[in-house]
């Protein structure tokens, strides 16, 4: 068994960017490997046959092969300003926009970056449908600083990496489109020290080299 966990981590990878961030967020120190995704190590292909970053390899063997999964888990180790409240509704609201954000969001989010896979819709079809979505969370964002209310929800950390991919697609359209708060919460999170601290540079892993500790300090 390892002595902290494991993690199979890509750093642009948006489902791995909101896996570290649960995970500095609770304080965790972890293994970090980073995998070159046209080159999967062996080891990781053994632990998680999909071969889709993050992995979470937990200490005494546990194996988590998806995000939520692993932000959920992090959470349940330490939640210090309560991303994950009480309250079963407000539980019920971070789901619901996290599985419209992975199921409804990513889909035209990837059409937009990569038009060239989805033929059938052109770029601007699929902004355009990614920005129903992004309109949504401008309204919600009109009332409040963060997307369900006064501070950090699972909710915000779980979107934020896919609308800075979003975001990064054309940088232009973004700047002079109609979500002035969706843009004020985004800029927020990037210059966020937790974000930050997660976003560091690390070499491919590589079998038998030594561990690479992450050590969040906030």
């Amino acid at each position: 068994m390892s002595s902290m966990p494991i993690l199979y981590t890509f750093r642009r990878c948006p489902y791995a960017i909101r896996a570290r961030l649960a995970l500095a967020y609770a304080g965790l120190n972890f293994e970090i490997r980073e995998v070159v995704l046209r080159a999967k190590p062996q080891a990781m292909l053994e632990l998680s046959p999909k071969g889709t970053v993050p992995v979470l390899q937990c200490c005494d063997g546990t194996i988590l092969e998806e995000s939520l999964d692993i932000m959920h888990w992090a959470l349940a180790q330490a939640d210090p300003e309560l991303w994950w409240p009480a309250e079963l509704a407000v539980q019920q609201q971070i789901t619901d926009l996290i599985t419209t954000n992975d199921q409804v969001f990513k889909p035209s989010l990837d059409g937009y970056k990569y038009p060239h896979n989805s033929p059938e819709r052109s770029a601007e079809e699929h902004r355009a449908a990614g920005g129903e979505f992004l309109q949504l969370l401008e309204d919600q964002l009109q009332q409040q600083p963060y997307l369900l209310g006064q501070k950090i929800s699972l909710a915000d950390a779980a979107l934020f990496p896919f609308i800075r991919q979003f975001s990064g697609v054309d940088r232009a359209w973004f700047e002079q489109a109609s979500f002035p708060q969706l843009r004020l919460w985004l800029q927020n999170w990037l210059q966020h020290p937790l974000f930050l601290s997660i976003m560091d540079k690390y070499p491919p892993w590589v079998s038998g080299q030594s561990p690479v500790e992450f050590s969040h300090h906030a």
